[in-house]
């Protein structure tokens, strides 16, 4: 579930904005679903081969040695843009709370050492500690931004005097930015690739697909409510990341609370990366 709820999240509400309520929610239930199944396969593949631990052995079982190193170097490479968007997201957060209170070199080179020595931890046992640290607090940060929209008479950046939420039911975009907003979409579902370890490093692999299960159902039903929630209250002035949607003092509370979950999805990535 951590691997799934993290920084996509937060991207969610304005990709709304770029698509329109409705095709956005569509878009959002139909990339659940294709990824749910295709984390079915996952499961399935890795009971049939015990010998597999990560993508690039499924990789190398289907395509020999050369597929085995394509695949694990673009896997490489997607862990590191993943790990190094967590350690801006941290930055973006120190940023907010301490109202840019040093330089965001700073705060990036910070966040660095912090997620660096979290992934020193050798196993996924122990990183799972951290995870579900993390998942409960960037839950609890966005329920805050979610519940402060709803009770806030209008959104930060929204401009002064009398407001009403410009929300559309159905937009227009080009189609870069269309496929921009997918993208943002899919990113929040992008945690297929983890899926391998964290079946390998399962006590009963049996229980794989309930697991699944349950997580993705979970994590739909989130990001369905948060996506149309804080879309639906804000309108065009929505922020992204959303944490900034709701006023600056709700903003520093919940980049305050977001923080460990943060640190926790980059210090994921950069674990899978050893």
């Amino acid at each position: 579930m951590k691997t799934q709820i993290g920084l996509g999240v937060l991207s969610i509400p304005s990709a709304f904005d770029t698509l329109g309520l409705m095709p956005g929610v569509l878009c959002l239930v139909a990339i659940a679903i294709i990824n749910c199944w295709c984390s079915y396969m996952v499961g399935s593949f890795k009971l049939n081969h015990r010998e597999v631990y990560g993508i690039d052995d499924a990789a190398g079982l289907m395509f020999g040695p050369v597929g085995r190193e394509v695949l694990g170097a673009g896997f490489i490479l997607y862990l590191t843009f993943v790990a190094a968007s967590g350690i801006l997201g941290i930055s973006i957060a120190l940023n907010a709370i301490s109202t840019h209170g040093a330089c965001t070199a700073i705060f990036v080179a910070v966040a660095a050492i912090g997620v660096f020595c979290l992934a020193i931890i050798r196993t996924l046992s122990r990183v799972t500690v951290i995870a579900w640290g993390g998942l409960a607090c960037i839950l609890i940060a966005i329920l805050i931004v979610t519940i402060g929209v709803g009770v806030e008479d209008r959104p930060y950046a929204a401009p002064p005097g009398p407001w009403v939420s410009d929300y559309q039911i159905v937009n227009n975009p080009s189609f870069a930015d269309g496929i921009s907003a997918i993208c943002t979409l899919i990113f929040a579902y992008g945690g297929v690739p983890f899926f391998f370890p964290i079946i390998a490093e399962m006590r009963d692999p049996r229980h794989y697909t309930k697991s699944l299960v349950a997580c993705q159902t979970v994590v739909t039903v989130i990001y369905v409510t948060i996506g149309i929630v804080v879309y639906y209250y804000c309108g065009s002035y929505v922020a992204s990341p959303a944490l900034g949607s709701a006023g600056r003092l709700i903003k520093q509370i919940a980049y305050g609370i977001s923080l460990p979950g943060l640190l926790a999805s980059a210090t994921i990535c950069t674990h899978s990366l050893k």
